[in-house]
């Protein structure tokens, strides 16, 4: 190539060199004014979110000034609270100390005497029934677990007389506290006994043969080598009648549980005791008690025995033994005793209760309810009723 035509081409390099330089600057340009754009948005939203978290802050400030001004107020008034309690203790206390002293409950042994010896007199009279009841257990229509609740021995139960729906519980087979739920879904519900009441007995119970009646608790204290039937006003908090049961050289009644010596049971004719003694110490016992005096009105010598028996209640006048075996089982309802004689221990049906966890420590039935409160191992445990004449059994 000449040197004339390189001068040619000269004009035009450099003409190509300028216009890619300034399409560079123009691409450089605009990458710098997005990028001011993008700064200065970062700028935008960095300012709003301070605000935001410094409006944050001031709104967290003011909650936890509220917060403790109400942990203030809250304090104040708990020891408000707590004065009004101990002011109130101590007046109970006063109260207390002008009440007039429970009846005495020490041993006659003269009355006692006399007591027994009436007694035997009345023992396997004719007995006339207070009600037309005529009905018989037939089976167990259902059975409901409710919870579990305390020692693996003890007691539950609502009122057998009235309509309280207020439910009794006796944990342990000797203390002097009963737990009062106000009905049966706090006691469902909660497993603590915050929702309970509390009354202290003046006398600690022994067994889980206890009964609540009328308004009243009927409960057995062991005084020495004999058994007390205690009547405790659950209104007014005052033991209002007590009585030696008129019984000699008293055994525990159940062969499986050693520990209840008298078992308090209420039907549709009133109430009963249920016990046993040396002179028949094969077999259960039955009384029939005046719930207002505390007497024995009449007694029976049972056929059912005591061996491998953990309860027993009455129904309609006649004493339904529940027994299992040593390693617990199936409970069953094997021997039936009617004290009017118009059901015959042949023509009672066999009842089952279905097999849960252990036996049975008590078994309270309610006649108004027709059913069965139980307590197995701990749990509490309803039983249902199918219930039926006893001429057609």
């Amino acid at each position: 190539m000449g040197p004339w035509r390189c001068l040619l081409l000269l004009p035009l390099l450099a003409v190509s060199l300028r216009a890619q330089q300034q399409q560079f600057m123009e691409y450089v340009e605009r990458r710098l004014t997005l990028l001011e754009e993008r700064i200065s948005q970062w700028h935008d939203q960095s300012s709003r979110y301070s605000t935001e978290l410094r409006d944050f802050k001031n709104q967290v400030l003011g909650m936890l000034e509220a917060a403790e001004k109400e942990r203030e107020a809250m304090r104040a008034e708990a020891e408000s609270a707590a004065v009004r309690v101990d002011r109130l203790e101590r007046e109970v206390d006063y109260l207390e100390t002008q009440n007039p002293a429970p009846p005495c409950v020490e041993v006659d042994e003269t009355l006692m005497d006399k007591q027994v010896a009436t007694a035997k007199q009345r023992k396997n009279e004719k007995y006339t029934k207070l009600t037309d009841c005529s009905d018989t257990i037939a089976s167990v229509r259902a059975m409901k677990i409710l919870k579990r609740f305390g020692s693996t021995s003890g007691l539950w139960t609502k009122d057998a007389a009235g309509n309280s729906e207020k439910i009794y519980v006796f944990d342990g087979t000797a203390n002097d506290t009963v737990y009062v739920f106000p009905r049966m879904r706090e006691f469902t519900l909660f497993s603590a006994t915050r929702k309970a009441a509390r009354i202290k007995l003046p006398y600690p119970w022994v067994g889980t043969g206890h009964l609540v009646y009328d308004g009243h608790l009927y409960y057995i204290r062991q005084h020495g080598l004999s058994f007390q039937v205690i009547k405790f006003n659950l209104a007014n908090k005052t033991v209002v009648d007590s009585s030696v049961f008129p019984a000699e050289e008293q055994i525990p009644v159940f062969g499986l549980s050693p520990f209840t010596y008298i078992e308090v049971a209420a039907d549709e004719e009133g109430l009963w005791a249920i016990y046993a003694t040396k002179e028949d110490e094969k077999n259960i016992c039955l009384a029939k008690l005046d719930p207002g005096s505390l007497d024995i009105e009449q007694m029976w010598d049972t056929p059912c025995p005591r061996e491998n028996a953990e309860g027993a209640f009455v129904v309609c006048g006649a004493l339904h033994v529940v027994y299992n075996t040593r390693l617990p089982s199936r409970s069953r309802v094997q021997c039936v005793f009617d004290v009017s004689g118009t059901l015959a221990p042949e023509d009672a049906s066999l009842v089952y209760f279905p097999k849960r966890y252990g036996s049975h420590s008590s078994m309270k039935y309610s006649p108004r309810e027709r059913q069965v409160y139980a307590w197995d191992d701990g749990y509490q445990i309803i039983y249902r009723m199918e219930m039926k004449k006893k001429m057609e059994v």
